[in-house]
């Protein structure tokens, strides 16, 4: 049995602070690099800061933002602190998130908690993410600076505060920090997985190595996968989907198959659609995720073997 450290008030407000004070000083570093003038690197970076916060929540007292309204109400906060210092704000891009988050905070609240209605709401978020909605949304006062990360952070704490305390019947641990042995687990079917995918990257001419990998970018990079990109994908894909599947067809082995065939798909827009080939190994890395969330039942392992394959790849690979 695993068994997470509690979470309280008191480590949430020192993930809040230490997350302050590292992504205070990488905003500073930034727009010193990228050259960002002060008026708009300020607003910026104070909406990514109010964010954090909200990012978190979901992990430690997802129970604070269990009114929908309340839980809309955040979502558009970030948007108004840096729209409207940069000249970037319009009612018509207001009004459409505040529509999509609307829809998304109240879904459990107005419709039944069913089959029909969970997939649904999976078809809504992917809907969200394909169609590139937040790319016309945030939109950036500097040509160079993508702001979109911004509506993707917060749609996906949103949708894990509507699943975990809303729905409130997902049994998924939501948690940032894997336990010693979802660490041990992870990274051992990350093991499993490479004498299956480094044949597969040959065999779709994608085996092209870095002359020079950047490895100082490693850690910070696995980070920030891990607690973005496959917390995420985890949770639903793992979590919610392949734990739907399996209970609707009573067989382990389809929500599996059906899962990793589902995770593979969604990356076919990656660097260009259809990248079938970068759908297939997305699906493999999907079928070994899916394995250890099977023996383990614990998203945080399977977020470790996502983040490790993912971390490489982007490494040694081009």
């Amino acid at each position: 049995m695993m068994t997470a450290m509690p979470n309280s008030p008191g480590r949430f407000r020192a993930a809040v602070s230490v997350g302050w004070a590292l992504l205070g000083l990488a905003a500073v570093v930034y727009a010193r690099m990228k050259s960002i003038p002060a008026w708009a690197a300020l607003p910026i970076a104070a909406a990514f800061l109010i964010e954090y916060p909200f990012y978190l929540l979901p992990g430690f007292t997802p129970g604070r933002l269990r009114k929908p309204w309340l839980l809309a109400i955040t979502c558009l906060i970030p948007y108004l602190v840096y729209s409207i210092p940069t000249g970037q704000f319009t009612l018509e891009r207001c009004g459409a998130l505040a529509v999509l988050m609307g829809v998304i905070c109240f879904w459990y609240k107005v419709l039944p908690k069913n089959a029909a209605t969970d997939i649904l709401f999976l078809a809504v978020l992917a809907g969200i993410e394909l169609t590139k909605v937040f790319d016309r949304i945030y939109v950036s006062p500097i040509p160079r600076l993508q702001l979109s990360t911004l509506g993707h952070l917060m749609l996906i704490r949103t949708a894990a505060v509507v699943m975990v305390a809303i729905r409130a019947d997902s049994g998924i641990d939501y948690r940032f920090l894997p336990t010693a042995r979802e660490w041990l687990e992870g990274l051992k079917w990350f093991g499993f997985l490479l004498p299956v995918i480094i044949p597969a990257l040959w065999a779709l001419q994608m085996w092209k190595l870095r002359p020079n990998p950047n490895l100082w970018l490693a850690i910070p990079l696995f980070c920030g996968i891990l607690w973005v990109v496959a917390i995420s994908e985890e949770f639903f894909f793992r979590g919610l989907l392949q734990g739907w599947i399996e209970r609707w067809t009573k067989s382990s082995v389809a929500g599996l198959i059906l899962a990793s065939v589902l995770f593979g798909a969604a990356h076919l827009p990656v660097h260009g659609f259809p990248n079938w080939r970068y759908s297939i190994v997305a699906g493999i890395l999907g079928l070994f995720c899916g394995l250890v969330w099977r023996k383990t039942r614990s998203i945080q392992a399977s977020m470790v073997t996502h983040a490790l394959a993912a971390t490489v790849y982007r490494v040694f690979f081009v």
